[in-house]
């Protein structure tokens, strides 16, 4: 049952928005001045322009290579559209003018270095987790965590969280602030990608089931977390989680579900936990730009920004695909799909407040879970009607999610809505 695209796809049709129609983006962009080569070098276009009209704003450049670090691991990995897609959509875009090289498996830069490999030129486009040094990144932190605060199901609720996020983190400025602290630009400033679920070798729904377990977790807001539910974080690098869950050393994954499905956790923790209400905080990325992007002519960096649309729609396409390979695996090897009982899901909803709170007050941005919970209350009704419903439960979900599902309008929704304005100029 295929159920995540494996091969790139046509890049987005782009929408023909009044608003949009202006020859350099708009005010409040990113990236340089547009120095770079040749003498068209300060001249942009058009959103909804032509592929005539971008071809003649390039004209006079010359091509140029860049390399683009996406989170998979490599080109057969599940999450190879998050790096194919956005190839094909910059290099049709640009007229074959930017070629894309895709560097799988973090071959450059880990995510511990990434930053300073973007800073540095070695790497010009990633997918980066600031989530993973929150001292460095407090107010992208406070957004991350405060997501665990928002509704939770299987499609729409993670349609809307990632939206919000995104328009979130716009909107606040300290978390701009701390990309340009590190010579980073920002495209796509928090990409939350898929809610977290727990992978156990046994079911673990109660709150006696958590209590006095093993659970591996990703994040300290997640650890936090769990011990409130009476369990014990484990911090474990993802390749060591399979041979520990076979071993016994650890009871529990707690995660997204894709990366699961890719290493075959399933095999040796089929007893999936979900969320019905609040969840747990993200481990959140985001996708930056570094020394040659603030270089490149503003024609090329549109190009390249303009392709976040289709960044964002194929991330939504991948992690919600792979829950439906989930679900499918867990049966598969007898395990089951349920939802946290009342008295779990009560306890983590609460804490999932306090530790939301906590964080943005520390991070000095008090009001980035009023701010995320605003947007994810319009994003859920954008997401809603643009037909994108759960058609069921999160234990059926491998028999209601459909294979051709497309989250383009989405993508195209949120540029229109949130990040054209930074479009850079």
């Amino acid at each position: 049952m295929k159920r995540i695209r494996t091969a790139a796809r046509p890049a987005k049709a782009l929408a023909a928005v009044a608003s949009l129609a202006l020859l350099a983006g708009c005010a409040g962009s990113v990236g340089g001045d547009g120095s770079g080569s040749g003498d068209s070098a300060g001249e942009g276009f058009a959103y909804d322009a032509s592929q005539d009209e971008i071809d003649k704003a390039l004209a006079d450049l010359d091509p140029v290579t860049i390399k683009f670090q996406p989170s998979a691991m490599s080109e057969k990995s599940i999450l190879a559209p998050n790096g194919l897609d956005v190839k094909k959509a910059i290099e049709e875009r640009s007229g074959g003018k930017i070629t894309v090289d895709i560097v799988w498996g973090q071959a450059i830069a880990g995510y511990d270095a990434v930053d300073d490999a973007l800073a540095d030129g070695r790497v010009d486009l990633a997918f980066t987790l600031p989530s993973y040094t929150p001292a460095e990144y407090p107010a992208f932190d406070a957004i991350g965590t405060a997501m665990s605060t928002l509704p939770s199901s299987p499609v729409a609720s993670d349609l809307a969280a990632n939206a919000a996020g995104v328009q979130a983190a716009w909107e606040t400025p300290e978390v701009l602030e701390e990309f340009e602290k590190k010579n980073l630009v920002p495209l796509i400033p928090m990409l939350a990608a898929g809610g977290y679920s727990t992978m156990c070798s046994k079911p673990m729904t109660s709150l006696d089931d958590w209590k006095g377990k093993q659970v591996r977790v990703g994040s300290a807001a997640a650890g936090k977390q769990v011990t409130d539910l009476g369990a014990t974080p484990v911090s474990l690098s993802f390749p060591e989680t399979y041979e520990a869950l076979q071993r016994g050393t650890v009871d529990c994954d707690l995660g997204q579900l894709a990366p699961n499905v890719e290493a075959g956790t399933f095999e040796v923790a089929p007893n999936i936990g979900v969320a019905s209400d609040a969840g747990i905080a993200r481990s959140a990325g985001a996708i930056t730009a570094g020394k040659k992007y603030s270089e490149l002519p503003v024609a090329y960096q549109q190009v390249i920004f303009d392709s976040m649309s289709t960044t964002f729609s194929t991330m939504m396409e991948v992690v919600i695909g792979a829950k439906a390979q989930a679900v499918e695996q867990a049966k598969d090897n007898d395990g089951s799909v349920q939802p946290f009982d009342d008295d779990v899901q009560k306890q983590m909803a609460k804490y999932a407040k306090t530790l939301s709170d906590k964080t943005a007050e520390k991070a000095s941005i008090p009001d980035a879970p009023k701010t995320l919970g605003t947007a994810g209350t319009e994003w859920a009704k954008s997401v809603s009607e643009l037909g994108y419903d759960d058609k069921g439960d999160f234990a059926s979900l491998d028999e209601w999610y459909p294979e051709d599902a497309s989250y383009d309008k989405l993508g195209d929704e949120l540029f229109e809505k949130v990040m054209a304005e930074h479009r850079p100029e």
